[in-house]
Order: structure tokens, then sequence, then C-alpha cells
């Protein structure tokens, strides 16, 4: 092997090696990360289980962890658990599904028509600034108090930010991306279907993962205001009647709704990347 040769080998070795070391050390800081993360989590649960015994906490107020799963399994063994949990997570699914396909497609229109673009983004803007909260009585009235009025007071909550960012998104993309087709011969339609929504796949999933959040919170609004089952149901009727210990296992059972929807979400995503 010639003397360049050597040289070679050994500048990838050393590169390979620092790739290595690298790598390493990411995985470290990753897993430390994570310990501490289970360790603040493992910390603020036997915290509030000791603080409700030795009486800081009042138990009936707050409830405590064992009190929350104590609830869970008694709710657990007739099923009504499940059936509460399926309501809301049918909800946020079909709400997600709604505002993600139609403010996608909205956006697509105003960035195909300049004029209707021009005529509707004011009213969008001050669609999207209404606290929607405000808008759900009145969808009980107009729809009655059903699982309709719940899926729309969700999806007013994420429809217009979807549409807004979407179409910000679509008029952002290189001109000169746009403008190579167009010297190719081709069309509008070809620089929506080959240059528009292909640049913009990242930020429809980075949006998707806003929006499940976000469809969550519109379906437990209306749960609040029209519902007979689910976990917002659940949440007002247990403070209602002072069940304190259904407030917090529902609200404890979101937080890994809304984590594990989050999860999956991210998973498509890092695959896509790939």
């Amino acid at each position: 092997m010639s003397r360049k040769n050597k040289k070679i080998s050994s500048s990838g070795l050393n590169l390979s090696a620092a790739q290595k070391a690298f790598v390493r050390k990411h995985v470290v800081q990753q897993r430390r990360i994570r310990i501490f993360q289970i360790i603040i989590l493992i910390g603020f649960i036997a915290f509030w289980e000791i603080s409700t015994h030795i009486g800081i906490v009042d138990s009936f107020i707050f409830s405590s962890p064992s009190g929350v799963i104590k609830t869970m399994i008694d709710m657990s063994q007739g099923g009504e658990l499940f059936y509460h949990i399926g309501i809301t997570l049918l909800e946020t699914l079909i709400s997600f599904a709604i505002v993600n396909i139609v403010g996608i497609f909205v956006a697509v229109i105003l960035w195909w028509n300049h004029s209707i673009s021009k005529v509707l983004e004011p009213y969008l803007i001050v669609l999207n600034s209404l606290p929607k909260s405000a808008l759900a009585p009145l969808f009980i009235v107009w729809l009655g108090n059903n699982m309709k009025t719940i899926i729309v007071a969700a999806v007013s909550v994420a429809i217009f930010g979807t549409i807004i960012t979407m179409y910000s998104n679509f008029k952002a993309v290189e001109q000169d991306k746009i403008k190579l087709i167009y010297t190719l011969g081709g069309n509008k339609k070809d620089v929506l279907f080959k240059v528009v929504l292909p640049s913009n796949i990242p930020s429809m999933i980075s949006l998707m993962k806003v929006n499940i959040g976000l469809s969550l919170v519109g379906v437990i609004i209306g749960e609040f205001l029209a519902a007979k089952s689910g976990l917002g149901y659940l949440i007002i009727y247990g403070s209602q009647v002072f069940k304190l210990s259904w407030v917090i296992m529902s609200i404890v059972i979101l937080c890994i709704v809304a984590t594990g929807l989050y999860k999956i979400l991210t998973y498509f995503e890092k695959k896509y990347s790939r």
C-alpha cells in the first residue's frame, strides 16, 4: 500500500472513531436525561403519596396516587373506564382527521386562488383569535347535546390555525423551484403536486403534532358542556358530586393519552425523516 493510501485509510479510521465517540456521548446524554425524568416523576408521586398520609395535603381535595389507582381498578372492572376513554379517543381522532384534511384542502384552495385568499384572510385571522369556548354554548343550541357538538367544538379550536399556518408554508416555498417547473413546461397543478405539497410534508407532520393536542383540548371543552360520557364528562361530574378522585384520575389518563398520541406521530415523523 502506498503512503498516500495509508494516509487516506488512517484519516478514515480517525473520522470513524470520532463519529463513534460522538454517538456514544449522545446516547449517554439521552440516557442520563431519561433517568432524571424518571427520578423527577417517581419523586413527585412519592411526595404526593407521603404528603397525603402525613396531612400536608388534603387527600379529599387532591386525592393520592394510591387513591387514583384504586379508582382506576374499581372503574375498570365493569369496563366503565375503558368506555369513557374510548369515547374521548374516538372524538379526538375524528376531530383530528377533520382538522388536518379540511385545513390542508382549504390552504390549497387559498394558495391556488390569490383573490380568494385576499378575501378570506382577515376573516380567518379573526376566527382564529376568537376564544373557542365562547362558541361552545352556541354549538349546543345549534346542534344539540350530542357527539356532533363535541366534534365541532374540537374542530373549531384547531382548524383556523391549521389553515393559516399551511397557507403561509405553501407561500414560503422557494420560487426557484416553482420557476423550474414552469420552465420545463409544467403547470400550476404540477407545481402543487411536485413542489409545494412534497416540500411541506415535514411541516404538515409538525402541525399534526400540535393539532392532536388541540383536538384533545377541544374535545374536553365540548365534553364539559355537552356530554354524557367521556373523560371530560368524568371531570365535570366528579367535581360536581365531590368525587375528586375521578377528576384526578381523568386528568392522569388524559396526560397518558396525549403523550401516547404525540409519540405515535413522532414515530411517523422519524420514519419519514429516515
